[in-house]
């Protein structure tokens, strides 16, 4: 779809308003900054440009659930024409205050098991959007870590249930071999998240998988550096974990989903119904290993994993 450019008359103000949420990033955070350049980017190139022809309005959550909560309460308070939610915990919170604004999400892990669409094909409410992954990719850093960290006895997941995270787990635990054990660890708090890596640290052969959420996203410096410390293999679903230390990412590029997340918030701007148009899936997973992290943790990359790796980090 071309971008269609929107050219006002001098003087005019368009009062059109478009809301986002974004849970787990702080406003001064790179990531956060990041994603929402690419979504602003996104806006630009249809022709939407902020306080000309739109209003936008951008509510930052660092993870705190109540936060969260009166953020959305707020966000429909200012009765904007269309809401973009940046992730599950984001979307959670904005049902949970309105049933009739139209809302595109990205990165929301099946939405149709989570109740938000009817179905991929026509989401039939007023929610639509850029679905992150099925559960089912969880066999897939399964796989990889077999590759690179072969003599994983145990691993260890952190999750935040807040988040519908735990839908992993049974993907996770049947793609593990018998000799492997699986340790799963609900946190909420940013001491609950140092416990239970400690916990998981204290295990032989061990290895950590951080699942997404809110508060992964704002402690992920924290989970980084006691991956490190307790020499675990840590993966990731998204890349700026393995820059900022990890071990491996494997996942959808986000900021592709949200400057993507901007033409759906054009089409229903311009009058198209958020019921009509279809969930989009990510036919592209990314694969970055950090070399440096693993030459500490005493690990060997396999080459043909290199080979095929979309980003070394040396």
């Amino acid at each position: 779809m071309q971008p269609v450019r929107w050219e006002s008359p001098p003087g005019f103000k368009c009062q059109t308003r478009s809301t986002s949420l974004i849970a787990g990033l702080s406003e001064n955070d790179p990531e956060g900054q990041l994603r929402m350049t690419a979504f602003r980017d996104g806006l630009q190139s249809f022709g939407w440009i902020e306080g000309r022809n739109l209003d936008l309005h951008v509510y930052w959550n660092s993870g705190n659930a109540a936060q969260l909560r009166a953020s959305a309460d707020e966000l429909v308070r200012i009765g904007p024409e269309v809401a973009f939610a940046g992730n599950t915990a984001a979307l959670l919170a904005l049902r949970a205050v309105t049933s009739t604004l139209p809302t595109v999400f990205a990165q929301v892990t099946d939405p149709v098991g989570s109740g938000f669409v009817e179905s991929i094909a026509r989401p039939g409410r007023n929610t639509t959007g850029f679905a992150l992954y099925e559960y089912n990719v969880a066999a897939k850093w399964a796989e990889l870590l077999r590759e690179i960290a072969p003599r994983t006895a145990c691993i260890g997941v952190i999750y935040d249930a807040s988040n519908d995270a735990e839908r992993h787990l049974p993907q996770l635990e049947r793609a593990l071999s018998p000799d492997v054990r699986l340790l799963s660890f609900s946190v909420h708090t940013r001491p609950e998240i140092e416990k239970a890596i400690e916990q998981i640290g204290s295990q032989s052969n061990a290895a950590l998988i951080a699942l997404p959420g809110p508060l992964a996203v704002a402690n992920h410096e924290v989970i980084v550096e006691l991956a490190i410390e307790h020499r675990l293999p840590l993966f990731y679903p998204y890349r700026y974990f393995a820059v900022a230390g990890g071990l491996v990412s494997y996942g959808p590029d986000l900021l592709d989903q949200y400057r993507s997340a901007a033409g759906y918030v054009d089409r229903i701007l311009r009058g198209e119904q958020a019921a009509d148009l279809p969930v989009q899936i990510p036919t592209k997973y990314t694969l970055v290993i950090n070399l440096k992290t693993a030459k500490v943790l005493g690990l060997e990359v396999p080459p043909k994993l290199l080979a095929v790796a979309d980003e070394v980090i040396e």
